[in-house]
């Protein structure tokens, strides 16, 4: 599957035509219930762990407008589908071609800065997936408040990255002639 982990990233990679809708559907209806079971998983054995630190369910910090936990998701995703877009890109020029073994390192990279960032805000929900799976099986309290926020941010987010990738730098890259002639 190319390791598709998270439904924002695969939106990025349909709208760029990278992924066929009905693959995407797939993905991403594997992905969210992946990500219940999982989080059903860490409930069963670590209970204990779970209550205490709200079952990992994503909610918006006390003291952040629904606005910027909003813009937090849209920018951190956008920054995760960007990266993820510049690292496996397969027409970058040929002194790059080393890049796709190597892209995990900056795809981290980009996963750790953005939990720094927004971990304070929101939680980090760069990954609907992994946001619905905590509210799905936690289901108490904050858990489904602000839910929205977790789909619509990544969402966005991808949406731009992958516009600004395939419109911006690409039609940048082949007027200046930057990639190779077989693009």
């Amino acid at each position: 599957s190319g390791g598709h982990i998270n439904p924002a990233v695969t939106f990025g990679l349909f709208l760029a035509r990278k992924v066929s809708l009905v693959r995407a559907i797939l993905y991403i209806v594997a992905q969210c219930l992946g990500a219940i079971c999982g989080v059903g998983l860490v409930k069963a054995f670590q209970s204990a762990y779970f209550n205490r630190y709200g079952g990992g369910a994503n909610t918006l910090a006390a003291g952040y407008s629904k606005g910027t936990g909003l813009a937090a998701e849209i920018i951190g995703t956008f920054v995760l589908v960007y990266t993820v877009f510049s690292a496996t890109d397969p027409k970058r020029n040929a002194r790059d071609s080393h890049v796709p073994v190597l892209a995990p390192l900056p795809i981290g990279f980009a996963v750790f800065m953005v939990h720094l960032a927004t971990i304070p805000i929101t939680g980090t929900g760069i990954n609907p997936a992994r946001s619905l799976g905590t509210a799905v099986i936690y289901n108490k309290d904050k858990a489904w408040d602000d839910q929205w926020i977790f789909w619509v941010g990544p969402l966005i987010g991808a949406a731009i990255a992958a516009a600004y990738h395939q419109y911006v730098l690409r039609a940048s890259a082949a007027k200046l002639g930057s990639y190779r002639s077989n693009a």
